[in-house]
């Protein structure tokens, strides 16, 4: 089969690659319809997340039909011919963190447990196509995948919906979702999104669905501030303002009452030599992260309020504002999204036209193509908020 690569630093490649096989009998082979460049992809491309070999399928976003399930798979949870959207957390549906629904914890996925504790001190999921940290599982940008545990994660779609309406539910749209939901948002508040990509554009109608009074958009890029504006959202350009400054003026010197960062490690800041300080602290292995967008949303946030971070944060940080953390009465929430908890109630909503996921697509190309996609991405070429792969 043909399947999207990486190739070293800065290089993906569309390669044949051998044919996905049932290794396990709770074991599924998908046939890819649909798939998807996400922002966490570019991690693995610039080289921010360790552990990626050459040949390794990327892709964490995919959906397609159901051609082999194994012997363990109940018929009435799937069969051959189900059209399934499969999350990025592999998840095994039986441990203790599985039982808790925090799905992208799952204690029995990752069979490099022992590397991922010794990157975060205990292990996380599995994930399809980031990392050997994360159980060097091949992903989703290919004709075929294998899903294991399939009796616990893909979800079932009605032929009803297009790929495009449901893609999503693989991950972007629970994680600013999630985003959204860890904000525990009144009527009255006025949420500050970081970052203006799919998952920040996700994570603003979630709050705008969840209540929120007001959503102000973050970021730099003239078109994505336009795609948030066009959806209702208040743009906010930090190459243009001094971004704590123009919120405190938004909400009357108070500051935002929820913040999201939906940035993560590779931030960017309007100010050069802050830009600069963070780059060259990257560059000599001093830190792994450039936390900008995280430093920002927590000396922004009004006292008492939430910071919820659902950008992809990989090791160590430098100069995080401990101390308005603790003394401003801040609550920090996070994490991995448990795509599994959300798949069906988001699902639920798309279909009753609550939320439109579509609005982010600016680019469909072939699967042979995903190397010029992800220049396009990369590089924000031609107004490029997201690119959706058929294989």
């Amino acid at each position: 089969m043909r399947a999207n690569t990486w190739a070293g630093r800065n290089k993906v490649e569309v390669r044949d690659v051998p044919d996905p096989k049932i290794l396990n009998g709770r074991d599924a082979i998908v046939r890819i319809t649909s798939t998807a460049i996400c922002g966490s992809d570019l991690h693995l491309v610039d080289g921010y997340v360790p552990t990626m070999q050459d040949g390794d399928i990327l892709g964490h976003e995919f959906m397609g039909e159901v051609v082999e399930v194994g012997r363990d798979v109940a018929p009435d949870r799937l069969r051959v011919g189900d059209r399934v959207v499969v999350p990025f957390p592999i998840s095994c549906g039986a441990c203790g963190a599985c039982a808790a629904e925090l799905y992208s914890c799952c204690e029995n996925s990752n069979p490099n447990a022992g590397i991922a504790e010794k990157m975060f001190g205990h292990p996380v999921a599995g994930i399809f196509g980031y990392s050997h940290l994360t159980g060097g599982y091949a992903g989703g940008q290919a004709q075929y995948a294998r899903v294991p545990f399939a009796d616990v994660g893909p979800v079932k779609v009605g032929s009803d919906l297009t790929d495009e309406q449901v893609l999503f539910l693989s991950d972007i749209l629970p994680t600013g979702y999630m985003g959204a939901e860890m904000c525990d948002i009144q009527p009255d508040d006025v949420v500050a999104v970081w970052g203006a990509g799919p998952v920040g554009q996700f994570a603003m109608d979630s709050a705008r669905l969840l209540g929120a009074a007001r959503v102000i958009a973050i970021d730099k890029e003239p078109y994505r501030l336009r795609m948030a504006e066009a959806a209702g959202h208040t743009p906010l350009n930090f190459d243009e303002v001094d971004v704590r400054s123009a919120l405190l003026e938004l909400t009357g010197g108070r500051g935002p009452d929820k913040c999201i960062d939906a940035v993560g490690l590779e931030a960017t800041h309007g100010s050069a030599h802050v830009a600069a300080y963070d780059r060259v602290k990257q560059a000599v292995r001093s830190e792994t992260e450039r936390p900008h967008a995280l430093r920002q949303a927590i000396l922004s946030c009004r006292s008492g309020g939430v910071v919820s971070v659902i950008g992809v944060y990989g090791g160590l940080l430098d100069k995080f504002p401990a101390g308005a953390w603790m003394n401003r009465s801040l609550t920090l929430r996070t994490g991995q999204c448990h795509v599994q908890r959300y798949t069906q109630p988001l699902l639920e909503r798309i279909e009753r036209g609550e939320i439109d996921p579509t609005r982010i697509i600016t680019h469909t190309l072939p699967l042979e193509e995903a190397p010029r996609g992800f220049e396009l991405f990369k590089n924000k070429q031609e107004d490029c908020e997201k690119v959706v792969l058929k294989a």
